[in-house]
């Protein structure tokens, strides 16, 4: 599994509308992408759950590397880069997926929090603990799924998490998801993968 996530931070009286628009018309077209495990069109507003921006920055966990490639390369993502210009794309190793009670009801929030590890940690410890954490959260009313991913980069972690509803301020940044496309779920794995 891989974890991968751009946002494309827009001008702050922006109208979103357009945006809204844009996922209504055309985030279909992924539900059926091969090799995509699942992406959460997520969207932030400037003043809403928090938000310092208007945002949208939808997250993907991929099943297969080869179709992140074939996406990255292919005319859906040119589209972006022609209306948005070529944003960063981060991409991380996946550790651990897993559905939770509620995997069957469409997400209305993801969150997505950054957990740097110290120097001095020890790697495998840390994410022991944090795997554990996610087995936990993953249990719990009101999830959809969870994931962990690691940039061995920047040695961070990367805690996300699909809500049926909002999502807990406790739990990071906070997105609204406007659309799933989830072709590809049960090829994600469930629990730890290493």
């Amino acid at each position: 599994m891989h974890a991968m996530q751009y946002a494309i931070t827009l001008p702050a009286d922006y109208d979103m509308q357009i945006i809204r628009h844009r996922v209504k018309s055309k985030g279909h077209l992924l539900d059926d992408f091969e090799g995509l495990g699942l992406k959460a069109y997520g969207v932030r507003e400037r003043g809403v759950d928090g938000s310092p921006v208007n945002q949208y920055a939808p997250f993907y966990l991929w099943a297969d590397p080869e179709a992140m490639n074939r996406f990255l390369l292919g005319d859906g993502f040119r589209g972006v880069v022609r209306d948005f210009g070529r944003p960063v794309v981060q991409h991380w190793q996946g550790l651990f997926h897993r559905p939770g009670p509620a995997a069957g009801v469409l997400p209305r929030a993801f969150t997505r929090r950054t957990e740097t590890l110290p120097e001095s940690a020890d790697v495998a410890t840390v994410i022991a603990n944090a795997v554990a954490g996610h087995e936990e959260l993953a249990a719990s009313d009101g999830v959809h799924s969870t994931a962990l991913a690691l940039d061995p980069r920047h040695w961070e972690l990367i805690h996300f998490t699909l809500w049926a509803d909002a999502a807990p301020e406790s739990a990071g940044d906070r997105y609204q998801v406007l659309h799933l496309s989830a072709p590809g779920t049960a090829r994600l794995g469930a629990g730890r993968q290493w």
